[in-house]
């Protein structure tokens, strides 16, 4: 279990924006939370609500039209957002916070060995042999259970299973503190899901990793955190303890997605939609985004802008139901 007093990571009032041609896309809009050292947090929303960007604007890989407008990002005490880029690239991303990228197929190289892409990330950020990078690339090829043999192969000759595999062990290459999940079971059959997801849950626990899951999947995140945010519109409109968010979520789009979800266990459900569609980020509708969807708008919904309001220690939510 984590240590309740060692913060790793601090998400602090941050914005983000798109320029396009029509004007800023606010793709991250005041978004705040916060990871201790060895916990898994789901970071969960429909297409298109931020959570990616999320992502990208704390491993600092945004693109050209990307700009971070305000807030912090701190990790180990110290701005990610201030770092100089030069040492950012050398001695946070990757060797501090790596990424398990969304598909698997496209994001190793398919004129590399797998071992050598993992090779590559070890001495770009390690002083040591290249030999003794190779074995390490091997032991990690054991640890995520694709067998140091497989060290020599290519992405095509691997199952989909043992390319996400490899992207996991790549993202271990250098003893990082916090990894980074991009919808790690896209593409991937149920079972073979269960078996990547079995695997990050264990690596977490055997090597006291912290982990952010990017996704849209509520029983991935069931299955490995400990912490659930939810992402509306580029807001964060919930956050907390996963138990007791599923057991009693605040915020009427965390119902609208935990009713909208089947479960095996427990009486049988019809399951509930939430009606409409999410915001165009280019002209976000005034007040609370989530209005013009929820079941319970007020007046004011329509007209002022929710802020945090503190439900229990480390459980907030974003509504006028609770101002």
């Amino acid at each position: 279990m984590a240590n309740a007093q060692e913060e790793l990571l601090k998400v602090n009032d941050l914005v983000m924006y798109y320029q396009t041609l029509r004007g800023p896309v606010k793709a991250v809009d005041r978004v705040s939370f916060n990871l201790k050292k060895g916990e898994a947090l789901g970071l969960v929303g429909e297409s298109g609500c931020g959570k990616t960007s999320t992502m990208l604007s704390i491993l600092r890989l945004l693109p050209n039209n990307a700009k971070v407008i305000k807030g912090e990002i701190v990790f180990e005490g110290r701005n990610l957002l201030e770092i100089p880029k030069k040492e950012f690239n050398e001695n946070i991303r990757w060797k501090k916070i790596s990424v398990i990228f969304q598909g698997a197929m496209n994001a190793l190289h398919p004129m590399m060995p797998v071992g050598e892409q993992i090779t590559e990330a070890i001495l770009l950020h390690e002083h040591v042999s290249q030999k003794e990078a190779f074995e390490r690339a091997g032991k990690l090829l054991d640890l995520v259970g694709v067998g140091a043999s497989r060290i020599t192969r290519y992405a095509h000759e691997l199952s989909g299973g043992m390319k996400q595999r490899c992207m996991i062990a790549m993202s271990l290459a250098s003893n990082p503190d916090l990894v980074i999940a991009d919808e790690p079971t896209t593409a991937l059959d149920v079972i073979i899901s269960a078996q990547v997801l079995k695997m990050i849950k264990d690596l977490q626990r055997k090597l006291n990793l912290s982990v952010i899951v990017v996704t849209h999947d509520l029983s991935m995140v069931a299955e490995i955190c400990e912490k659930i945010a939810i992402m509306y519109a580029g807001k964060m409109v919930e956050n907390g303890d996963i138990k007791k968010v599923f057991n009693s979520p605040r915020h009427p789009y965390t119902q609208g997605l935990i009713g909208a979800f089947p479960s095996v266990l427990g009486p049988k459900k019809v399951l509930k939609s939430i009606p409409g569609s999410p915001p165009d980020l280019l002209d976000p509708p005034k007040g609370c985004s989530f209005h013009p969807r929820c079941p319970y708008a007020m007046e004011v919904c329509r007209k002022e802008e929710p802020r945090y309001t503190k439900v229990e220690e480390g459980w907030v939510v974003t509504c006028h139901l609770y101002g």
